[in-house]
Parts: C-alpha cells; sequence; structure tokens
C-alpha cells in the first residue's frame, strides 16, 4: 500500500477548491460544496502523520449525488420540497464507508430531480434545486442523468472520485456523454439504506473516476465485501477471455458510437480476448419496456414514502405531498417540464400488487435467464460488449430529449452490473463501450475494462482533457 504524505490531503483539497473556482461556474456539477472540506483533511493528514492511514484512499476527497444521505449537508434530490430540512440524522452506510476509508466529502453533486423519475419530458441534468449542468467537453451538451453532476465533475477534475446512483442508465449515460469511467454493481452489493429511492428492484449506487482502476479502489470501500476489486485492475487479464458482441439493437443507433465500439473490439482481439459475434440478446418488446416502468413507478411510490419518513422537519410524507408541493410551487419546480410520471405513479398499482409483481417476474425472466444470462452460457462468455450511448444531445429546456439508442436496459430489469469505458473523442465529443456480466461479475468486468483501457492508452492515449468549449 501507498502511504499519504503528511499533508496530502490538505494539497488536494487545496487544489480541487482552486479548479472549483475555476470552472466550475460553467459546467455547474455541485450543487452543496462541504464548508468544512479542509478540516476533514487537516484531520486526515493528523492521522497519516500519526500512522494511522486507513487505507490506499486515505485523505482523497469524494463527491456524493445529492441523493445520497449525509449528517453534514443537505440531501435534496434536486428538489425544492428538501431544500431547507435538516440534514438527515446519519449519514447513508455507504457514506459511512467513504469516510470510514478515510475519504474527505468534498461536497455534493448535482442530478436529474428525483434521478429524473419525474416526467416523460425531461431534460437531464436539470433540477430546480442545483439548477443545470452542463458537459465540460460542450457547454451546450448534456450531461446526461440521472448523476450529472458526478460525471461532469470528474470529467472537469473538480474530484478524483465520485459516486453515482443508477436505476437505468444513470452512471453509465453520464459516464459515457461526460467521458469518465462509471460501474454499475449489480444491485445489492452496494447498499442503498439511506439514498433517495426509485427501485428496490434496479437501484444501485455505484463510483464515477478517471480510469477503471480508481473507479475498482472506490467500489471496494463501496461494497466492504472484502473484495478489493482494484486488485482485478492489472495487466495480462484479457487473454483467453471470451468477449461477445451482441450487435442486434444495441449497435447500429450512432455512427460515431459504433465506429469508436469497432475499434474497441479490435483492440480486445489484439490483446489475446476471443471475441464472439452472433451472441445476439432476444428483444425486449414493448410488454418489457412498459412492465419496467409500472415496476419502477410502483416501487418509487412506496419507497419514496419509506424515505421521507426518516427525515426531519417540515417536508413532504408521500408522494402525493411531492406532487402538491410541485403544483404549488410551479413557477420554479415546473418552470420546464411537469411531472407526468410522478401522476401515473399515484394512478397506478401499488408495490406488492398482483400487477407489481407479474410485471417484476416477466421482467426479470425475459433479462436474466432468457436474456443475458442464456446469451452468456450458450456461447461460453465471459462479458458482453457494445456501444454505450450515443455521443451527448445538445441541451434542451423546452423540447423533450431524444435517445437513438443505449446499452443499459437489459443489465437495469435484470440487476446485473455494467463497466462503462470511455474509447475516444467523436466529433469532439466522448463515446464509450461497456461490458456486461452476470450477477456479481464485477470482478471479471474489471478486468476486461482495464485491459481495454490499457490497450486503448497505449494505441491511442487516454481521452483529451476537456476545454469547456460553448458550443460543439
Amino acid at each position: 500500500m501507498v502511504h499519504p504524505q503528511p499533508s496530502a490531503a490538505r494539497e488536494e483539497v487545496e487544489r480541487l477548491l482552486q479548479r472549483s473556482e475555476e470552472v466550475e461556474p460553467r459546467v455547474n456539477a455541485i450543487c452543496t460544496p462541504h464548508p468544512g472540506a479542509l478540516q476533514q483533511a487537516d484531520r486526515l493528514d493528523r492521522e497519516a502523520s500519526s500512522g494511522a492511514a486507513r487505507g490506499p484512499l486515505h485523505g482523497r476527497a469524494v463527491l456524493v449525488k445529492d441523493n445520497i444521505d449525509t449528517h453534514d449537508l443537505p440531501t435534496t434530490a434536486g428538489s425544492l420540497a428538501l431544500a431547507d430540512a435538516p440534514p438527515p440524522d446519519r449519514d447513508a452506510p455507504l457514506v459511512r464507508r467513504l469516510r470510514d476509508a478515510g475519504m474527505v466529502v468534498l461536497g455534493k453533486t448535482n442530478l436529474s430531480e428525483w434521478a429524473n423519475l419525474r416526467d416523460e419530458s425531461s431534460t437531464s441534468g436539470w433540477s430546480a434545486y442545483g439548477g443545470l449542468t452542463r458537459n465540460p467537453y460542450a457547454l451546450n451538451r448534456s450531461a446526461g442523468g440521472s448523476s450529472s453532476g458526478s460525471g461532469a465533475a470528474v470529467a472537469a477534475g473538480l474530484a478524483a472520485f465520485a459516486v453515482g446512483t443508477e436505476t437505468d442508465g444513470s452512471i453509465t449515460c453520464p459516464a459515457a456523454f461526460n467521458g469518465c469511467v462509471g460501474i454499475k454493481p449489480t444491485v445489492g452489493t452496494v447498499p442503498t439504506e439511506g439514498v433517495v429511492p426509485i427501485s428496490h428492484s434496479q437501484d444501485s449506487p455505484g463510483p464515477m473516476a478517471a480510469t477503471v482502476r480508481e473507479a475498482a479502489a472506490l467500489l471496494t470501500v463501496l461494497a466492504g465485501n472484502g473484495t478489493d476489486y482494484s486488485s482485478h485492475a492489472v495487466p495480462g487479464r484479457l487473454a483467453g477471455k471470451r468477449i461477445g458482441v451482441p450487435r442486434r439493437t444495441y449497435w447500429g443507433y450512432s455512427l460515431h458510437a459504433d465506429a469508436a465500439a469497432e475499434r474497441a473490439v479490435a483492440l480486445l482481439a489484439a490483446e489475446g480476448a476471443t471475441v464472439v459475434d452472433g451472441t445476439d440478446l432476444p428483444v425486449l418488446g414493448e410488454q418489457v419496456v412498459r412492465d419496467e416502468v409500472l415496476v419502477l413507478l410502483a416501487e418509487f411510490r412506496s419507497g419514496l414514502a419509506d424515505y421521507l419518513a426518516t427525515r426531519s422537519g417540515e417536508v413532504p410524507r408521500t408522494l402525493e405531498d411531492v406532487v402538491d408541493f410541485n403544483r404549488r410551487h410551479a413557477g420554479t419546480e415546473l418552470a420546464h417540464f411537469g411531472q407526468s410520471l410522478l401522476e401515473k405513479a399515484l394512478a397506478g398499482p401499488l408495490a406488492g400488487s398482483p400487477e407489481h409483481l407479474e410485471a417484476r417476474a416477466r421482467g426479470v425472466a425475459a433479462t436474466r435467464e432468457g436474456g443475458i444470462d442464456q446469451v452468456l452460457r450458450e456461447h461460453d462468455l465471459d462479458a458482453l460488449v457494445t456501444p454505450s450511448y450515443p455521443p451527448a444531445h445538445p441541451i434542451d429546456l423546452v423540447n423533450a430529449e431524444h435517445f437513438t439508442g443505449a446499452c443499459s436496459g437489459p443489465a437495469a430489469v435484470a440487476g446485473y452490473p455494467l463497466v462503462t469505458v470511455p474509447t475516444e473523442l467523436a466529433a469532439g465529443l466522448p463515446v464509450a463501450v461497456s461490458f456486461w456480466g452476470t450477477a456479481g461479475s464485477e470482478a471479471t468486468l474489471v478486468e476486461v475494462a482495464h485491459g481495454y483501457e490499457v490497450a486503448r492508452d497505449r494505441t491511442t492515449g487516454p481521452l483529451p482533457a476537456p476545454t469547456f468549449p460553448t458550443f460543439v
């Protein structure tokens, strides 16, 4: 283990605070800076000086998405309904793990309000509390969602580490759009207690960082399960891996993303992996899509009430209260789009109802045994690889966003992991590939993703740093 230097934490925090002064006004990634970050750093430096460093991330700064409870900072999920509430009574368990590992909580990152489960015509990266987060590679382009601030902050150099949460694409998308690494773990690997919920079936907090090894090191802390994921980010692990390429549905929606992914597949093969074409997943029909929405809305309605019961002060207690708050504050909360998904959740079935349970069972059957697991087993694969998302689209606070395609759906419904790694810039914007696996396959995916990243760096180098152009 590399032992921290006596003043390493303060030096890093001072550098990041200076960086924030320079670029944060342009990207708006951090909604709540921690006023005591330097004091945290000094305390951790004293520990390191006395030989009491807590681990390899001792003294490193981390940003936390603003739907994750912190006892010393507000947790708002981007909503003004929680903006004036006292901070939560205690840290979420994943935040306790960050602190126990000796990390400096630098602040909270902006997100798509209510983790983007508010309206069918929403704008990713906007919340009434935090405003609009912009992409460091082009300030007119989306930072994705819902972990918009976490992805943009890592890309902008505001912290080396950030925590996001994913229900369906909310780590994968901002990682791809902002050119950083994102790991969405198997559901249950990282605890969701103290995280403003969408779905207990699909929610999964995870790390975002500049490199696979750094993301894996943060996953080690977040998971707390005794696995050192960063120990799998070592050379030579690609040789002999069998990696499937499911081209139907998950390729073909973006020429830029496809071209970059084809070059990534060629690098995997050159590093000794066996690339297996013809490994398509069954097409997820409209029924599975409808079922996923039903499950998310049903679980959000009950899960939100359970979460709000943990908060003190004058806050909404139910989803009905949130909907009413938004109507009463329409000038701010509903300034750009509505709350159709919240209203559908109120009108839809409850969690635990036959409709909910049947929809969930159909989704699991289609994406696990009848989907990802079936393809991995039939072709004896270690992982799948696909383009992640198209390049980031322009921000539009007037019209609904339009995604031409994405990789996250089957893994989201299945509750399975994804590791997203940037490949290159396409027309000035990042594009990425995502590696898929079965439940609990994070260590294998880290091996594959790190092997690809090393080959990429040797061939074309890491992504160029963003220059914050106003328009691409």
